[in-house]
């Protein structure tokens, strides 16, 4: 109700203006009560769905992990997935709309009682007290006597300014009631328009949202129906066979067990045996038993690893037990131990033995196959880059690899435990191990010991010369050489797995048994490997020029004739052996064709091979430390010193800060020394860690003119497309120092990038005349260094 006081009106302060004042005042007081309960309403309200989100969000999280749970099932786990999505978006809407609603009705309509109908109540309490005094004026000025003239002046007086004083007052009021009761309207419909549009707002999101879920919704409810359906189904097949089985007899059960060579799961045959403990109280367990990869081995606790009971079923016999109290007892007997097992009835008994047997004859029979094939293997020859079509042998693998490396000294032992003629080997290590001690090598990791076979895994052979530059007696020396001081057994075959383990993870991860050298043993150290062979008067590398030998012969490909080295590689195998064929040397074109290919032209003569630009002069560092030593180490090709470095903890990637900040496997390279760059590699060396000139090790090769190096880091991941700080490549300083063997090999691999970058994720290994090629430069970088010394390496720009 709009209530309107008149200016005028409130000039005469007629009883019509008290009784409408009146009003006024009794319509502002409901009107505060009513939005002070409307507040506080909007208060519990807001508290009330802040609570409903809290709890709405942990229902939210409740639904996310059950499609967690229900990985195995896909349909489960996206729908809910997608649900508590949807679900989320409303929560982030419910807080939305409460945000707006304290906005709009709490702290608005909160603002209007406080600041206007405050203003309102000081205008009254004014009002009121100056209506009194005007009353009290009119009061005396009536009461002052006729006779007393000095009163009735000083009544006229009081009155007159009193009534001046209401006058003001009085306006002031009415113009507070009439602001007030203009206000009222815009402020409480706004406060209430803006909470309508928030809910508004709300149900369009909200309408939106499930409108793109509606399709999902309506899709699943169909397979629903038929879930509904195949639940019917499945609950009618398991009760058929609930039926079925309960109708069985189990009388004679133990006869389901059979030995299955075949099995999917690799398990020819498992079940429940008890085993007489070997402590001296013979105690007897029960536990599930299985035969697996020729072994046996038992369970406690399905998650439990398997403990081995037999390493190789080759080596063991199996036979009845009688001389015990216990029935149905039998003994699997190996050259370490021997093992009582018990099963549950005779026939279970027989199974078991026949299946150890069958296990036996099966591991016979998969040796001589696989002897066979290495036999069939070993026979087989390919192209030779050296010879054409001789014969020739690309990486070694089986016997010849094993007589090579158990050649020698120590290696007929397995380093760790002297179990004899080991045939497995750690090659960043450069030991050979027995199988057992294998496996336990394979359980630290690949950043402590890499495994390999010595029988039946191929071997490049720059990791073959690896294996001989070390061996078990250069690596015990280092890591063993405190074993005897600190008072620890090394252990035999016989012993535990658990003792051996235990054994070589104290001497290979916590490296217990490795002298820590002084200070001074270690500088002597240092100072002589600086000092060995030529490393402080240059590189050692050139040797004095030589008549190129004939060009390696490359694998046949397209009879397209081609003249140029550059001209139309293709993304397709044909392409890449046509380009593969046209790489140009000094004897596979004739003099003009060689000019039509600036790029990779070799002079008529080769002039003489320049000394090394850079001199390695060891100065005084500030300090000695492992990674100095095999700094120097790598330097001097000595692969003991190495293995002594990072026994004593010396950071692989080390970099000497003092000259141009070179890694070890750089110095390796200005050592020459393949072999020295392979075995760094191999312990996790970063081939593409650059110096202060920018250079990484493919840069250090490409100069020194060291093509086997050069072959080694592209096969090891080394990026061709590097520039130096001179924005030099290494195929550009290769371009430049006419070195064709550099050259075609970088252009091989960048070639072969670009091809299995166009053919995609179909094309796993590369062009095959690509490996080809590569194997054979590294073959012949192993084999025959000699014939890759041959060009004078790349003359660096000096820089001012």
């Amino acid at each position: 109700m709009k209530i309107t006081v008149e200016f005028e009106e409130c000039l005469k302060d007629s009883p019509r203006f008290r009784a409408t004042i009146e009003e006024v005042e009794g319509d502002v007081g409901e009107l505060e009560s009513r939005l002070d309960k409307l507040v506080k309403l909007c208060i519990g309200m807001i508290d009330a769905g802040k609570a409903y989100n809290t709890a709405n969000k942990q229902f939210v999280n409740g639904v996310r992990e059950l499609a967690a749970s229900s990985n195995k099932d896909e349909v489960i786990e996206s729908s809910l997935a997608k649900f508590a999505e949807s679900l989320q978006e409303m929560i982030n809407y419910h807080t939305i709309l409460f945000d707006q609603a304290q906005r709009s009705i709490k702290t608005q309509l909160m603002a209007f009682v406080k600041e206007d109908l405050r203003k309102f109540k000081e205008a009254k309490k004014q009002f009121d007290k100056v209506s009194e005094e005007k009353e009290a004026a009119l009061t005396k000025n009536a009461q002052a006597p006729r006779n007393k003239q000095h009163e009735v002046e000083e009544a006229t007086n009081i009155l007159t300014a009193t009534r001046k004083c209401f006058r003001h007052i009085v306006l002031d009021y009415v113009l507070q009631i009439n602001v007030l009761q203009s206000k009222r309207r815009s402020e409480i419909l706004k406060s209430m328009l803006s909470f309508m549009y928030a809910h508004l707002t709300f149900f369009h999101q909200g309408y939106d949202l499930f409108s793109e879920l509606q399709p999902l919704m309506k899709q699943l409810g169909g397979q629903l129906d038929q879930l509904v359906v195949d639940a019917a189904k499945e609950k009618r097949d398991m009760e058929q066979k609930h039926s079925t089985i309960q109708q069985k007899d189990f009388s004679n059960d133990d006869t389901k067990l059979e030995y299955n060579v075949d099995a999917d799961n690799g398990i020819a045959m498992e079940g429940y045996l008890f085993k007489r403990a070997s402590n001296a109280f013979k105690t007897w367990n029960r536990r599930w038993f299985s035969i697996q990869n020729n072994q046996l081995v038992y369970q406690k606790k399905f998650k439990d690893n398997p403990t081995v009971v037999v390493e190789d079923l080759r080596l063991c016999t199996v036979k009845h037990c009688e001389d015990i109290e216990r029935r149905f007892c039998f003994e699997v007997v190996s050259p370490t131990k021997s093992c009582i097992l018990q099963a549950d009835s005779e026939k279970l008994r027989q199974a078991w033995i026949k299946a150890v047997q069958n296990s036996i004859a099966t591991a016979f029979r998969e040796q001589g196959e696989e002897a066979e094939k290495l036999d069939r293997k070993s026979s087989t020859s390919t192209g030779s880059l050296d010879s054409g079509g001789e014969p020739k042998e690309k990486s070694l693998k089986g016997e010849s690899a094993l007589q090579r490396v158990m050649a020698i000294g120590g290696n007929a032992c397995c380093c760790d435990c002297g179990q004899p003629d080991p045939r497995w080997a750690s090659i960043n290590l450069g030991i050979t191990l027995c199988i057992q001690c294998s496996g336990i090598h394979r359980s630290l990791g690949v950043h402590f010991s890499k495994v390999r076979s010595l029988t039946l895994d191929s071997w490049e052979p720059e990791l073959l010369k690896l294996m001989c530059e070390l061996g078990n007696g250069v690596i015990n020396q280092i890591y063993e050489a405190r074993r005897e001081e600190v008072g620890v057994r090394k252990p035999t075959p016989t012993d535990p797995r658990q003792e051996i383990e235990a054994y070589i993870k104290a001497k290979y991860v916590d490296r217990h048994f490795v002298r820590r050298p002084s200070d001074e043993e270690l500088r002597s150290k240092v100072v002589s490997l600086s000092k060995q062979e030529k490393r402080l008067s240059g590189c050692s590398e050139h040797l004095p020029p030589r008549p190129p030998p004939p060009t390696p012969k490359l694998r046949p490909a397209s009879n397209a004739s081609v003249r140029s080295a550059d001209s139309g590689i293709q993304n397709s195998a044909d392409g890449s052996r046509e380009m593969l064929a046209t790489t140009p040397s000094t004897n596979s074109l004739p003099e003009a064709e060689a000019a039509e290919v600036p790029p990779m032209a070799m002079p008529a003569t080769l002039p003489p091979p320049s000394p090394c630009k850079e001199v390695l002069i060891f100065s005084e560092p500030k300090e000695y430390s492992p990674g100095l030593q095999l700094y120097w180490a790598s330097c001097a090709r000595s692969l003991p010193d190495m293995a002594e470095a990072l026994a004593y903890g010396a950071e692989v990637n080390w970099v000497n800060v003092e000259d141009d900040k070179r890694t070890p496997l750089i110095m390796a390279v200005q050592g020459g020394s393949l072999v020295a760059c392979e075995f760094l590699l191999q312990n996790a060396a970063n081939v593409n860690q650059q110096d202060a000139q920018g250079r990484g090790p493919l840069h250090h090769a490409t100069i020194l003119g060291h093509t086997g190096q050069v072959c080694l880091f592209l096969k090891r991941g080394a990026n061709q497309n590097a520039s130096d700080i001179d924005a030099k490549t290494p195929l550009s300083m290769a371009v430049d120092a006419a070195n064709a063997d550099i050259v075609t090999l970088l252009r091989l691999a960048k070639m072969n990038e670009e091809m299995r970058e166009a053919e995609g994720p179909y094309m796993q290994s590369g062009d095959e005349t690509y490996q080809d090629i590569f194997q054979d430069f590294s073959h012949m970088a192993s084999n025959d260094p000699e014939k890759l010394n041959r060009y004078q390496q790349y003359d660096p720009p000096q820089r001012p």
